[in-house]
């Protein structure tokens, strides 16, 4: 049984890592928008979730108790205000300048969330945050299979709605824009426009894995949310295949699995005076994964698929 309850808890993550690699495909892999800062919007998505759902206390300003689904509506929309001022403000940026903008954005949202405890609780975080429909079910282990239902159905969903969506004529001048903006431009397509778009309902996404991280462990914090995990997405996009929807699930089920399984190895082989060194050497591992795929593969291991037409629509 525990190494199945384990699986089941992997496979929640992963499902819910998916949905945030699977935005950032759109943002990145369809329309070359640079977002270094995905964590923030992650955030976004789960303080949110957290703030309208969780019970009262008096120290918070916010004491709404809503049902975890209105919650979750609640995280899909602040992710996508908060994105489109983001994106009104970074979108004229191009390369490096929007990565700076967007992973600075990212931080400040961090150091909101862990300076405004009024609203988010500070350092010391948000307890006893409603998980969806837990009073239905007896063991943590009956709730986990329920849960990993709800978050792959999520991803499920996700992923059906981005293909519908990048293999029509709105997703095809997408990619004629990450191809050759100026091209784009001469055919009539404001492209300054579609990539906010693209921007916007990528980060809105991302907001929606929030929702669903915060909503199953019962707590959120500052801490779950630093930019290692950005790192991470790009990491899991990159090694699986930019521009392919499949490619991001399954870059994200590759490299979560080699993190947990480096983790679990680090913990039996290291003495327990370097324990504290050994997130650094995940990072270095997974680090390494990437610079090897982009040296041998650099399409990933399911490179970008052509969409059913090559015209822009």
């Amino acid at each position: 049984m525990g190494i199945v309850s384990y699986l089941i808890f992997f496979a929640i993550v992963v499902s819910i890592l998916s949905i945030i690699t699977l935005g950032l495909n759109l943002q990145w892999g369809s329309t070359g928008v640079f977002n270094a800062g995905v964590v923030g919007f992650y955030a976004v998505g789960g303080y949110t979730y957290a703030i309208l759902t969780a019970p009262g206390r008096p120290e918070l300003l916010v004491n709404l108790e809503l049902p975890w689904i209105l919650g979750v509506v609640g995280a899909l929309i602040a992710s996508a205000i908060a994105a489109l001022l983001v994106g009104l403000a970074t979108m004229k940026l191009r390369g490096d300048y929007l990565a700076i903008a967007t992973f600075g954005i990212a931080v400040t949202i961090q150091l909101i969330a862990l300076n405004w405890e009024g609203l988010t609780g500070g350092s010391l975080g948000m307890t006893s945050v409603p998980r969806p429909l837990s009073g239905f079910f007896e063991t943590p282990f009956t709730y986990n299979v329920f849960y990993l239902c709800l978050s792959a159905g999520f991803c499920l969903l996700t992923y059906w709605a981005l293909e519908r969506i990048v293999r029509s004529p709105w997703g095809r001048v997408l990619r004629a824009i990450r191809e050759d903006e100026g091209a784009a431009i001469a055919l009539g397509k404001d492209a300054a426009t579609l990539r906010l778009q693209a921007f916007v309902l990528g980060s809105t996404v991302m907001g929606l894995a929030g929702a669903l991280y915060v909503g199953f462990i019962g707590f959120v914090s500052p801490f779950d949310f630093v930019p290692i995990i950005t790192f991470q997405i790009w990491t899991m996009l990159i090694v699986g295949g930019s521009g392919n929807n499949k490619g991001a699930v399954l870059g994200t089920l590759v490299v979560w699995g080699l993190w947990s399984a480096s983790g679990t190895l680090i913990s039996k082989i290291l003495p327990a005076a370097f324990q504290t060194q050994g997130g650094a050497v995940q990072t270095i591992l997974i680090g390494l994964v990437l610079v090897l795929t982009l040296l041998f593969k650099p399409g990933g291991l399911i490179g970008e698929e052509p969409t059913t037409s090559r015209h822009a629509g």
